[in-house]
C-alpha cells in the first residue's frame, strides 16, 4: 500500500463540478492498493500516518502531530501511485490491485481515519476526480508498507 501524505491549509475534490469533500487543515492522502495488499497493511501505514509528527509546534519544528492540532483528512483512491515506468513511455499498472480488492481497503482505510478523526473527507472510488490543495510547507512525504 502507498499513500503521498500532503500537509494541507486546505483541500477539496469534485466530480463532475460538485465539491463531493472538503478540508480545512491537516492532510490530504492519496492511497493506493497494491495487488497484494491487506487489511493489516492498511492498518500499519494509518497508524504511521496518525503518529507523524509533522505540524510547527511554538518553536517552528515539526514535533506536532495531527491530532495534537485538531486536524482533518481527505483520503483520495490514486491507483496511478502503482505506475510502473521502467519500459517504454506508457506506465503500467499491473502491480495495482483489481478495483474490488482495492475499493475493500480504501474503504477500509476510510474506516480506520474515521474511528481516530473527527473531521473525514473524501472522494469517490473509481471516478474521474478533480483535486485542489494549498500544500502548507509545501511538506510532502510519500509511504509505502513495503518500507515501513
Amino acid at each position: 500500500m502507498r499513500a503521498v501524505v500532503q500537509r494541507v491549509l486546505s483541500s477539496s475534490v469534485t466530480i463532475g463540478g460538485e465539491v463531493v469533500g472538503a478540508i480545512d487543515k491537516g492532510y490530504l492522502i492519496l492511497l493506493g492498493v497494491g495487488h497484494d495488499d491487506t487489511r493489516a497493511q492498511a492498518e500499519q501505514l494509518w497508524h504511521k500516518i496518525f503518529s507523524l509528527r509533522i505540524f510547527e509546534d511554538e518553536q517552528g519544528k515539526t514535533n506536532r502531530s495531527l491530532d495534537d492540532v485538531g486536524g482533518s483528512v481527505l483520503v483520495v483512491s490514486q491507483f496511478t501511485l502503482y505506475a510502473d515506468c521502467r519500459r517504454g513511455r506508457r506506465p503500467s499498472f499491473t502491480d495495482a490491485g483489481s478495483p474490488a480488492l482495492a475499493n475493500e481497503l480504501y474503504e477500509y482505510f476510510v474506516s480506520l481515519v474515521r474511528a481516530d478523526v473527527p473531521r473525514v473527507a473524501t472522494g469517490r472510488f473509481g471516478a474521474d476526480m478533480r483535486v485542489e490543495l494549498v500544500n502548507d510547507g509545501p511538506f510532502t512525504i510519500v509511504l509505502d508498507t513495503d518500507d515501513l
